[in-house]
């Protein structure tokens, strides 16, 4: 990471939110796009031998994406480059089915796999981009400055501020924090600012899963939820195979295999969590990726789009395990300045609606 830094490569703080809106805008658009081609009979804009196929406006999404992106300065376009990239690159991928057929077949079977597996190794690269090492402080103190190039030119809504000073604070001493704090303090104030949707959903998610992993139950629930959803995903997967679905067999066996995995873990986490809630929740996170990394590949080749209920059920059970670490976190770092937990609450007090881990 330190190279990085040296060839002028900060990451962006709140990059896992942008990332996270464009993987959901992504998925939603092809969910839509199916649903609505099953509905409309899949009608084709063209005639006179040309078909105009959606590939195209996906293309035209992820060039609007980049446009957006590449022409403003800040950090105030990258949601709407994100959800624009998203939906582009949604309408993109649903067609991949064409693009791997000598015949151009949009309802190969594969295909409900084959894109998840395509979103399942863009979340691995996020993942590794900035979810395996903690940022830098240097990285927090660049997000600051990158804030203070949006604010010099529009001012500051007391939301942005509380953001700016938050990565000022979380960089700490590092040399050029008491000159990007003291630009901050410059930027006047304006209540006008472009709406981030990514944000504003993110941040009622996050109210929400903090409210309910507060309780003693939660590990419970998130085990018995994630239990549930490996029987009735490797139940139907059994059930659609038994029934004559045309899979391999190393299929089954892989989804057989990877299932018992994942409850395994969760087995562990939930004796663990007692004695460790930190220790015991992270091992209830490596059976939920564990299950939406590998199990649902296999699920979503046996059963295609129909394999969609049990995903999102576990996306559900991963916002509160995520939710519970990121208090666990934060708590951590407030007892070790003094103050259990206090810069967080102070923050998210002031209206930071960024939706990242305040650890």
């Amino acid at each position: 990471m330190s190279r990085l830094l040296r060839l002028g490569l900060p990451r962006d703080p709140a990059a896992s939110s942008h990332l996270a809106g464009f993987v959901v805008a992504a998925v939603v658009t092809v969910l839509l796009t199916r649903a609505f081609l099953a509905a409309a009979g899949y009608p084709q804009i063209g005639g006179g031998g040309l078909h105009v196929a959606h590939v195209l406006w996906g293309g035209l999404g992820m060039a609007a994406g980049f446009v957006v992106l590449l022409s403003f300065a800040g950090p105030v376009a990258r949601p709407v480059g994100a959800l624009l990239g998203g939906v582009g690159f949604g309408l993109f991928v649903d067609e991949i089915g064409k693009f791997v057929t000598a015949d151009n077949d949009y309802f190969y079977e594969p295909t409900a796999a084959l894109v998840y597996a395509v979103v399942v190794a863009l979340v691995v690269v996020a993942e590794a981009l900035h979810g395996r090492r903690p940022h830098d402080p240097r990285e927090y103190l660049a997000g600051a400055a990158d804030h203070a190039v949006a604010g010099i030119a529009g001012g500051f809504t007391p939301r942005a501020r509380a953001e700016a000073l938050e990565l000022v604070d979380r960089a700490g001493d590092v040399r050029g924090a008491a000159e990007v704090r003291a630009l901050l303090g410059a930027v006047a104030d304006d209540p006008d600012e472009l709406p981030n949707p990514v944000a504003a959903v993110g941040a009622a998610v996050v109210r929400v899963t903090r409210r309910v992993v507060a309780a003693r139950w939660a590990p419970w629930l998130v085990v018995v939820l994630l239990v549930l959803g490996l029987a009735a995903s490797v139940g139907t997967g059994l059930a659609a195979w038994v029934g004559g679905a045309d899979v391999p067999g190393w299929i089954v066996v892989g989804l057989l295999v990877s299932a018992t995995t994942a409850t395994g873990l969760a087995a562990w986490g939930l004796a663990v969590v007692r004695r460790d809630r930190r220790a015991g929740y992270l091992r209830l996170r490596w059976a939920l990726l564990v299950s939406l990394l590998v199990v649902q590949v296999f699920v979503f080749r046996i059963r295609e789009w129909s394999a969609v209920t049990g995903l999102l059920a576990e996306l559900v059970v991963l916002g509160l395990v995520s939710a519970e670490l990121q208090q666990i976190e934060a708590r951590g770092v407030g007892e070790r300045a003094g103050t259990p937990a206090a810069g967080a609450s102070d923050a998210r007090r002031r209206g930071s609606a960024r939706g990242e881990p305040l650890g």
